[in-house]
Formats: structure tokens, C-alpha cells, sequence
């Protein structure tokens, strides 16, 4: 007995076959009616010439709501005329689960519905074989992170999402009650895996959810979303962070190329892997290229997303998606990033693809004295960060690392207008729920 549309084929003809899944589609055509089956892998037709099944068989069928969930007994036959060259006679149909009328958004329909809309109903979005197509392709690209970083030889992670301090200033931070003391949702795991360093796992990454109380209304921007970040010790220099980095995001989309082509081919759309090796270009070199396009901008200033838009629209001429901007100005920077001695600068990069920023990172300050140094000159208060500074007074060795968007990296990746298209359940400044 066959069990869904997985393995249905021509070559199943005559075979016994049980189908499961939501009624799509109910066509009543006098002596035959049609049901088209949808599950997660695909649709399946079922013909019912009246002749030829039993009136319970019929009455089901021509009662069905869209959108029911059914289980269909059967018998497969060859059908030239039907897309995937077969179909199933049913000898029996059950309503598992009958669905109210009228439904609150068309799966199918060719109605443009609003984006609230989609989000009030996600359940009924995800049905959509375009939209459930993005969660597949992620499920595959964290995947394909995590082999990649185990070769490497790292040790994955998952720190606290409840701390007692931020690691970049408390202005984005979503305060909560800890009992009877205040806390706070993780903008990142930074503090926890620098700490690390100090242990001897001298190569960690976490894959796991941050979380930002920034009130922006962007197609970039969201209150939580997963980071993807990595921490190694021993480091010779920045460059020996750019290098994983660089070499995971390309193991990552030709690991997509070749293995998301069905969910590729139902987005109606491809992968266009990277140049490689990056481009690498100094913060002061990228504001030149900017304001040569004709943006107004200083030295100091952030590049702004107007800024990395101009930019991206310059490499993109020049053949490159992917790209570093490195040695942003040290004030710009958290406290933990090591300033280039004698310079305004620091050892920081941004990883820029097509115009949007991915990835932030750098070589951090490992050298107790000079990490104090660097909190008090961003107002800090040391005391405060104890339980983190005291893994730096016992031996912490030289160390970099890095945070990425993966839902950024999609967005630019699968060419989605919006990066909520990438997260199942969004969080934004005006939506917590569903």
C-alpha cells in the first residue's frame, strides 16, 4: 500500500494507495467529479466517474469545503492527461478534518492579499508552496552551516537568551522581569562565546534566535531573528576570520545550488554564487567610492543603508555580490572590538551582499588592561561586566569572530522583497502575534 504523493508515479498504476492531505480543489461536473490532493510534497488529482464509485464516495466528495483535510483510499491508474501521469479512482474518502467556509485567505487563488492579512493567518500562508519553499531552503542552509563549521573543527554552542547586560549598549535591549531583578533578552551571544575562548573550546558557533528593540518599520528589520555567529581563538589577525567565513557562505550557497532546485524551481527563481575571493575595502576607500557616486558622507559617518546601497550598486558594476568593508573608525565600534593602534580605526569588518550588510565582526580586545581601557572610554561601568572580564585576568588568548543574519542572507540570496518572508512567525515593532 502506497501512502501519499511522495512516491506516486505512472509506474504505480493499479496499486492500492492511500492519500492524505488538504482538499485544494472540488470540481462537480455531473456524471465525474475531480479532487486535487495537496500535501508537502506535491498534488495529487482524483477522478471520481460517478459510474464508477459509490454514492457515499460521491456525496463526500461534492459536500467537500476547500481546504478540508482528507484521506483518500484508492486505487492508482495511469493518466496521460493528468500532470504527474496519474490519478486515483477512490473506493472510500474521509473527512478528517472538515474547514470552515469562506476561508480567511485563498491558498491558490490568484488574489493579491496584504501582507497583515498573510501574517494575522500564517497558518493558511504556509500552505502556500512558494511560502513553505523558504523554510525548506533554511532548514538546508543551516544544515549546510553546521557541516561545514563541524570540518572545520568547531564545537557548537548555545548561550543564555536571558542576561543581566547587553553587549552593545542598552538602547536596543527588551527589558524583562527576572524574578525580582531585572534582565534582559540576548542581542547576541558575544559576552558568552569570547568567554569560551578562555576554555579551551578555541572554536564555537551558535545558531540560535537575538533579539533587538529597535523601532524600525524596514523590509530589513525585525525584533528577533536567528544569528548565526562563530568565535575562534589563536588567531593570527582579522583575515584568519574573513577566511571562514568566506569559505562557509560559499560552501553554504553552492550547497543550495545543488540541493534546493525543486524549491528553486516552485520560487521561480535561481542561485548565483559569488565571486571568490571577496573583495576586501578599507571603511575610508568605501565612503570615497560613495561619495564619488554623488552621496553626501564623511569620514566617521556610518555608510547608512543608503549608503550600502550606493556601494552595492558600484561592486555590482565591477562584477562582485559579496564583499568586505573592513577598519571601520574604533569609535563606531562596541567595546570589545581591538582599535588599530596609532589610528582612528579598528579591526572590524561588515560582509556586504548586494548592497545590504550580512555579517559584522572583527578581532576582539583580548588584553585585559586595554578591554577596561576601551569600556570606560564607551561609558561603561567595568564592574558591572565582571563575571565576563574575569575570563580575560586568567589567560584569554588572541580571538575574532562574527554574527550573520541568516534571514538577511536569504533575503538577498532568494531575491525576497521582504525579510519577513523568511521567518515563520515575525516579530516586528507592531506584531506579536500570531
Amino acid at each position: 500500500m502506497l501512502r501519499g504523493s511522495r512516491t506516486l508515479s505512472p509506474a504505480d498504476a493499479e496499486k492500492n494507495v492511500i492519500i492524505k492531505g488538504w482538499a485544494q480543489e472540488i470540481r462537480n461536473l455531473g456524471g465525474i467529479s475531480f479532487l486535487i490532493i495537496r500535501d508537502r510534497y506535491g498534488l495529487v488529482q482524483v477522478t471520481a466517474p460517478k459510474k464508477k464509485v459509490s454514492p457515499e464516495v460521491m456525496s463526500t466528495l461534492t459536500s467537500l469545503s476547500r481546504e478540508s483535510v482528507v484521506k483518500v483510499t484508492g486505487v492508482a491508474k495511469a493518466a496521460n492527461q493528468v500532470k504527474g501521469g496519474v490519478e486515483v479512482i477512490p473506493e472510500s474518502i474521509e473527512v478528517l478534518s472538515p474547514a470552515a467556509s469562506p476561508l480567511p485567505m485563498g491558498v491558490v487563488d490568484k488574489v493579491n492579499v496584504e501582507a497583515d492579512t498573510r501574517y494575522d493567518h500564517r497558518f493558511m500562508d504556509l500552505r502556500k508552496p512558494e511560502a513553505r519553499a523558504v523554510f525548506e531552503i533554511k532548514s538546508v542552509a543551516h544544515n549546510l552551516i553546521d557541516q561545514f563549521l563541524v570540518d572545520e573543527g568547531f564545537v557548537e554552542v548555545f548561550t543564555p537568551k536571558i542576561v543581566a547586560s547587553g553587549a552593545e549598549g542598552g538602547s536596543t535591549l527588551f527589558q524583562l522581569k527576572y524574578f525580582d531583578r531585572p534582565a534582559y533578552l540576548a542581542q547576541s551571544p558575544q559576552l558568552y562565546k569570547q568567554m569560551l575562548m578562555s576554555t579551551g573550546l578555541d572554536r564555537v558557533f551558535e545558531i540560535g534566535p537575538a533579539f533587538r528593540a529597535e523601532p524600525s518599520d524596514t523590509v530589513r528589520h525585525v525584533s528577533e531573528f536567528i544569528s548565526f555567529d562563530g568565535e575562534m581563538a589563536f588567531i593570527d589577525s582579522m583575515k584568519d576570520v574573513l577566511d571562514i567565513i568566506e569559505r562557509c557562505t560559499q560552501a553554504v550557497i553552492k550547497g543550495l545550488e545543488s540541493r534546493v532546485g525543486p524549491q528553486l524551481e516552485t520560487l521561480n527563481t535561481t542561485i548565483s554564487v559569488p565571486k571568490a575571493p571577496y573583495p576586501v575595502i578599507e571603511y575610508k576607500d568605501a565612503v570615497d567610492m560613495v561619495q564619488g557616486a554623488g552621496m553626501k558622507l564623511e569620514l566617521g559617518d556610518d555608510l547608512g543603508t543608503e549608503g550600502e546601497k550606493s556601494l552595492g550598486e558600484i561592486m555590482k558594476e565591477k562584477g562582485h555580490d559579496m564583499y568586505w568593508i573592513v577598519e571601520y573608525p574604533e569609535e563606531a565600534k562596541p567595546f570589545y572590538i581591538m582599535e588599530k593602534d596609532g589610528t582612528p580605526y579598528s579591526y572590524s569588518f561588515d560582509l556586504d551582499y548586494m548592497g545590504q550588510e550580512i555579517s559584522s565582526g572583527g578581532q576582539r580586545e583580548h588584553r585585559y588592561d586595554r578591554l577596561v581601557e576601551r569600556m570606560r572610554k564607551k561609558g561603561l561601568d567595568p564592574e558591572s561586566f565582571r563575571f565576563y572580564l574575569d575570563a580575560f585576568q586568567y589567560g584569554m588568548p588572541p580571538h575574532g569572530g562574527w554574527g550573520l543574519g541568516v534571514e538577511r542572507m536569504l533575503q538577498k540570496m532568494l531575491n525576497l522583497s521582504n525579510i519577513r518572508e523568511t521567518i515563520l512567525f515575525p516579530r516586528d515593532r507592531i506584531r506579536l502575534v500570531p
